[in-house]
Order: C-alpha cells, then sequence, then structure tokens
C-alpha cells in the first residue's frame, strides 16, 4: 500500500512537471468588451491581478497571437494566451547553509554550477539538501533595488545526478521573461554525454514524443507515433570517439524530464553509467577479464549518468542583452574519459600486436611444415 502511494505521488508531480502553465482562451461572440486583465482574473480563478500584471509586462500574454498589457480591451472571438510560472511549493522550504558555485550573479538572475548528487527543490525523498534551500541561505538579509527581498524562482531543472549550468530569477519580473523563452524554446542549451557504442554518422537528430512509461512509472520512454507523451527534440553530434563509447554533445530544442537520456537509449546508445536506463551494464566491448575491471573501475569513478550540463545561452530579462554561461566538466568525468582515451590507446596497440603474433604463427608452421 505504501509503494502504491509514493507512485501515486510521483504521477501527480509529474502532472505538475513543467515550471510554467500555458492557458488558452477564446473570447464569447456575445461578450461585453473588458479589460484584458478583469477578464483573466474571471478566467483564472487562483490567479491575483498582480500575477496577471506581471506576465503583461513581460510579454506572457498574447492576443491573436500579439503582445499586450494588461488594459487592452477583450472583444468577441479574440484569441488569448497566458504563460505563468508553476512553481513546485509543496513543502516547506527552508534556508539551509550549503555551498554554491556561483558562476554569475546580479539583481534578477544567479547562475549556478550545479554538482552532481544535488537535488533542485524540495520533493518525494529529499525534503533537505537542495538547491533552492541552499540559495533561500544565499539570499538571506538581500533585496533588489526596488526593496523586495530576492527569492530563487526556478524556470528549469536538472536531474539530481546531472551536473551542470542552471539559471534561476531572483525576482518575478525575471521569472516571467524566462519562463516564455524557456517554453517557446529561445533559450541555448549544450550538453556533454558519455554515451555506449560508437556512431556511424558525425551528427544527428532525435526527434520522439517522451512520457513516463506505462509498464514503469519510475522512468520516461519515448512514443515514436506521437499519440502520447510530449514533443521532444535533441540535436546530437561527436565529440571524441573511443570505439566502445563515444563523447558526444547534445543541444536541446525542448526540455522534457530526462530528454537525453531516454532520446539516446531510443537509438541504442544508454549513457555511460545511467541506472534508470540501462547504462550500468557493460553493453559493449570485450569478454575479457580485465576489460570488465577496466569498465567496473570507470563506474566507481564516475557513481552516475554521465552527462554534464555544459552551456547556457539566453536573454537577460531585465537588459535585453544576450549572454552566455560554459563550464568545465566535472573532475569525475574528465578522470573517467581519461580512462577511456587510455584504454583506446592501449587496445590499437594490443589489436596491432595480437596481428604480428597471429603472422609469426602462421610462419612458423609454414616453416615446420617445410621442414
Amino acid at each position: 500500500m505504501e509503494e502504491k502511494t509514493i507512485l501515486e505521488e510521483k504521477d501527480e508531480k509529474e502532472e505538475k512537471d513543467e515550471l510554467f502553465e500555458h492557458f488558452r482562451f477564446v473570447a464569447d461572440k456575445g461578450m461585453d468588451i473588458l479589460r484584458l486583465d478583469k477578464y483573466l482574473l474571471h478566467c483564472l480563478a487562483n490567479t491575483s491581478r498582480n500575477k496577471i500584471q506581471q506576465a503583461a509586462k513581460a510579454n506572457c500574454i498574447l492576443v491573436n497571437g500579439k503582445p499586450e498589457k494588461q488594459n487592452y480591451r477583450v472583444k468577441p472571438l479574440d484569441q488569448i494566451s497566458i504563460l505563468l510560472p508553476n512553481p513546485p511549493h509543496e513543502f516547506e522550504m527552508l534556508p539551509e547553509n550549503i555551498p554554491l558555485d556561483i558562476v554569475y550573479e546580479d539583481n534578477d538572475i544567479i547562475i549556478i554550477n550545479k554538482p552532481a548528487g544535488m537535488v533542485v527543490h524540495p520533493a518525494y525523498g529529499n525534503f533537505t539538501g537542495t538547491l533552492v534551500n541552499a540559495l533561500l541561505f544565499h539570499f538571506e538579509g538581500k533585496t533588489g533595488t526596488n526593496g523586495e527581498p530576492f527569492s530563487p524562482m526556478l524556470v528549469h531543472r536538472i536531474d539530481k545526478n546531472t551536473s551542470g549550468i542552471m539559471i534561476v530569477a531572483k525576482n518575478e519580473i525575471a521569472q516571467m521573461k524566462l519562463s516564455n523563452d524557456f517554453f517557446y524554446h529561445n533559450i541555448d542549451r549544450k550538453y556533454n554525454a558519455l554515451v555506449w557504442g560508437d556512431f556511424k554518422e558525425d551528427e544527428g537528430t532525435i526527434e520522439a514524443n517522451v512520457g513516463r512509461n506505462p509498464k514503469d512509472r519510475l522512468v520516461m520512454t519515448t512514443f515514436p507515433d506521437g499519440e502520447q507523451g510530449k514533443h521532444a527534440v535533441t540535436h546530437y553530434r561527436v565529440l571524441e570517439r573511443f570505439g566502445y563509447v563515444t563523447l558526444i554533445e547534445c543541444q536541446l530544442e525542448t526540455g522534457r524530464t530526462h530528454q537525453i537520456r531516454v532520446h539516446m537509449k531510443s537509438i541504442g546508445h544508454p549513457l555511460f553509467n545511467d541506472e534508470s536506463y540501462g547504462g550500468d551494464q557493460i553493453l559493449k566491448g570485450t569478454t575479457f577479464t580485465k576489460y570488465k575491471q577496466f569498465v567496473n573501475n570507470c563506474f566507481k569513478a564516475m557513481p552516475r549518468q554521465a552527462l554534464h550540463a555544459k552551456s547556457l545561452g539566453v536573454t537577460h530579462p531585465v537588459t535585453g542583452k544576450y549572454i552566455f554561461f560554459d563550464s568545465e566538466l566535472p573532475q569525475d568525468f574528465q578522470d573517467v574519459l581519461e580512462k577511456w582515451r587510455n584504454y583506446a590507446k592501449h587496445k590499437e596497440y594490443e589489436e596491432e600486436t595480437e596481428l604480428v603474433y597471429d603472422i609469426t604463427n602462421r610462419e612458423k608452421a609454414m616453416i615446420d611444415g617445410k621442414k
């Protein structure tokens, strides 16, 4: 019974997985002309006037495809859409003194290089020790130019065991604008991943809907027919080949839960040491005991999926300038790559040695036969 409750909670969380909500309305044919903010207050019962005003300032309200302010007069048959943040507030969030790797910070945003093992926000099974707890402590006693206290406002997430660059808004207007950019895919995000197997091509694109696996609710899967799940697109290119594994760069067009991990599995290249998607098994290589020991040593050196959010490019929500942030691969990732580089060189040398050995034996046999 307890297990069922946990799964039900996870399903409920999945329904709220997006950090923003998109609403669409069509004004009634016989309605009276009404201010846009009043119309939306009527349509969105649990939304405040302030939220709607902030959305309008951030160009998150479209009428017939064009941004409009809150004083726009809604006419019959107007098509209205609004994007609102949907932050996870299921648990009480308390400040915790946790070290942060801060790449950049100003009055509106903060860029964090998140370590592997850190959960982004409190959720079932992870009530403390999260990025949000750390940011609450970091923001304590600090205010913006308008005198309002800073608050960690999420616009995207990174998996617990994925490392890398994240952007967090510090006020509502920044959150609104960044949420809008994420929703309309106006963010440049690139990841580095080590995956099993080699690729025939140097680059490619995976386009397949992603949704929760009906056979195992704890993981995601692809739905190529598009009848289930959410639209997802991942572009990839090869950075370095090691024979049995390959280092690739992935560029996200969309940002679904576990998108890179499930997309790469769907084409036969699970991420190295990805326990949830089968990458924690030896999928390519030889049956030699030494090779198995080598791979297991790599697993120990990087006890997580080999995925790092390498860079992030975004239009600043207040200044309007394009800003770009890059990061180094964490030490565990670098260590595993170096191990594979050394192995690839050694493997090539072994193959050459074995070839010479075979030729020498055949020649020796021929000589013995002539005697």
